[in-house]
């Protein structure tokens, strides 16, 4: 017998830990998006860790600049990027602040409000596929750059907010190298910091970095 979903939302000293804790205890949690034309629900399934200073492949690697400035907190307030010029993408800041790390919500399986989600995924050939990766889910959700600094933590009505949902056993999560990011499928420069749900279906395929080849 499947337990009932916890909906008691989750507090800010949940986010408040190190990034490399956050990331896989965010797993079977419940992501509700509040939107005009009703509430979707969508419990995670994979997610990457971003470890700020420690983590070339970090938006805050660097520093702090007008874009990553979400990053440094406080914890628990939605981070929005938009990338490739085509799709948004969102966090959920986590670690004392100021320290910038944050987790990129990968993908995830629609619960309630499919049909609100289907409206925007229109290319997606099954329920499974409407949030299978990052900017899907943030499609389907309907994230975009206005929501980016959101507190997901905060009391009363927020458009985003995280549930505390069915968290999953350690012996049902998996760990690897995170898709796309420079460094992390190598050898000896890998950051396992990708965390997926075992066998799940809606979690998107990896996809190892492809270095940019320069025009001759």
């Amino acid at each position: 017998m499947i337990a009932t979903p916890d909906r008691t939302p989750l507090p800010r000293k949940f986010f408040d830990r190190p990034v490399l804790e956050v990331a896989p205890d965010l797993l079977g949690r419940i992501l509700v998006r509040t939107t005009p034309d009703g509430p979707i629900a969508l419990r995670l399934t994979e997610v990457e860790a971003y470890d700020g200073p420690n983590d070339p492949g970090s938006h805050a690697y660097r520093g702090r600049t007008p874009r990553n400035s979400v990053m440094f907190g406080p914890p628990g307030h939605v981070y929005v990027y938009f990338t490739y010029g085509m799709w948004f993408c969102m966090n959920l800041v986590c670690g004392p602040e100021g320290r910038a790390s944050a987790v990129l919500l990968r993908a995830g399986e629609i619960i309630e409000g499919a049909e609100l989600a289907r409206a925007r995924r229109l290319s997606a050939r099954n329920d499974k596929e409407l949030a299978k990766g990052p900017a899907r889910l943030a499609t389907a959700l309907g994230v975009g750059r206005s929501l980016n600094g959101t507190d997901a933590c905060a009391s009363g009505d927020t458009p985003l907010r995280v549930l505390s949902g069915t968290p999953v056993p350690s012996d049902q999560v998996c760990k690897g190298p995170r898709t796309g990011v420079a460094g992390d499928g190598g050898n000896g420069d890998t950051h396992p910091w990708r965390y997926w749900i075992a066998d799940d279906p809606t979690v998107s395929p990896y996809r190892a970095h492809v270095p940019r080849r320069r025009r001759s």
